[in-house]
């Protein structure tokens, strides 16, 4: 996609992975011997045991940025499956919510352009991050679309958040599919 992430969404998505980095350096010896990420995020955990205050939260700082080199979702996946951590549902609502502004706003973007040169506009717009939206997440791209064109056209509440129940379905659908078959994505 090519939509630009602002700094402070950027922050936003860091103190969510440093919750899980927070989480994963309370981890026992026992549950590092079945633990699914690499030697450097182990190594990393277990240098977070006895620090205390400011070492201790640039410690997990720094977990969260060797966590970001690798794949996250089996860790967060071993957080939410050993240890009922609720982290990876958050970051899976932020992910919608972020794929629901996108579209709207490409949506809204595209709704003025056809305004001013006083075009009609309709629900098959085109657009770059709604098509790789369309592309990445399996979903029904007319029901998105003609939610987003009802959303964008009226501004009522209720296709806004329709919008968002079809994308968190989507993401969380995308989720359980590479969980089910990992090798083919």
């Amino acid at each position: 996609m090519t939509e630009r992430i602002s700094k402070s969404a950027r922050k936003r998505r860091f103190k969510q992975e440093e919750a899980a980095a927070e989480e994963l350096s309370r981890l026992s010896d026992r549950d590092l011997k079945v633990f699914p990420g690499g030697e450097a995020v182990r190594s990393e955990i277990i240098a977070c045991r006895g620090l205390k205050g400011g070492a201790r939260k640039r410690q997990v700082k720094y977990l969260a940025k060797v966590m970001r080199q690798d794949s996250m979702d089996d860790l967060l996946d071993y957080l939410a499956e050993k240890k009922g951590s609720a982290v990876k549902r958050t970051m899976a609502h932020k992910e919608a919510e972020r794929l629901r502004d996108v579209v709207i706003n490409e949506a809204m973007d595209f709704q003025q352009f056809c305004l001013q040169n006083g075009e009609e506009w309709e629900p098959d717009w085109p657009g770059d991050e709604i098509a790789s939206i369309v592309a990445a997440y399996p979903l029904n791209e007319r029901e998105l679309r003609q939610s987003v064109f009802q959303y964008t056209r009226t501004r009522i509440h209720s296709h806004y958040r329709e919008v968002f129940r079809i994308l968190k379905a989507a993401v969380d659908k995308k989720d359980m599919l590479d969980r089910i078959s990992p090798e083919k994505t």
